[in-house]
């Protein structure tokens, strides 16, 4: 069975897709600590200025928070904003009503109080667009093993789920020993992101690695679906 772990992103790129499309079971990593400047609660489109950020602000966010306990800004007034710039945006995107919709069904997710509930409901959504198989579970709910760090906890979240491979980000390679994998006999793979370049509108020169809502804009659900299933992984 091949597993990985990941913090929960909002509308992370098409390489996160990457990660669980090559794998049976994702773990949201939910219970470490918050990334402040990181990509938990922001991504990238592209506008006519080139890409910007869009970002979800939070309430006293914090690194002494983990990702479940890091509250949205209430009340959420700031959705109204992000959708008329995502509007604006992609205002003569060929699949602009389909991506809008797929947005505007996230972020009216009623329980998502916390940056992890809307991080999940955006990944989920996308993973049911474009009909990834993927089982997920939550680190939070799961394990009973939060003494346990860095490497030591995905080696024994790898043991309690029965897993045979363990598939990992590119940047694990400085993180991850591969004979304390091989000595729990874990294979130890990692993704190597396809970032295939897509019709967009707006660029004079491909821009890649923006949030996956630039692709869900641009081209149809079976394209999106190939673009998030291409993705390879290797020793």
């Amino acid at each position: 069975m091949r597993l990985a772990i990941m913090q929960p992103y909002f509308f992370p790129y098409v390489g996160y897709f990457q990660l669980i499309a090559a794998v049976d079971r994702f773990v949201v990593y939910d219970d470490v600590a918050f990334i402040k400047n990181g990509w938990i609660n922001r991504n990238r489109i592209l506008t006519s200025n080139g890409p910007e950020y869009f970002t979800v602000p939070l309430s006293e966010a914090s690194s002494f928070k983990s990702i479940r306990e890091t509250r949205c800004v209430a009340p959420r007034s700031w959705r109204e904003k992000m959708l008329r710039t995502l509007e604006q945006a992609y205002a003569r995107a060929p699949e602009r009503a389909v991506g809008m919709a797929l947005v505007c069904r996230v972020l009216e997710v009623a329980e998502a109080e916390s940056i992890r509930d809307l991080a999940v409901a955006s990944v989920r959504a996308v993973c049911e667009f474009a009909q990834l198989g993927t089982a997920f579970r939550d680190s939070s709910a799961s394990y009973g093993n939060e003494g346990l760090h860095a490497m030591e906890r995905v080696l024994d979240i790898c043991r309690l789920e029965g897993a045979t491979t363990y598939v990992n980000v590119p940047g694990g390679r400085a993180l991850y020993d591969s004979a304390s994998f091989a000595a729990r006999k874990l294979e130890l793979r990692f993704l190597e992101p396809s970032l295939v370049p897509y019709p967009q509108r707006r660029a004079k020169v491909f821009e890649p690695g923006l949030s996956v809502i630039d692709l869900i804009m641009n081209v149809t659900q079976r394209d999106v679906a190939q673009h998030l299933r291409s993705g390879t992984t290797v020793p």
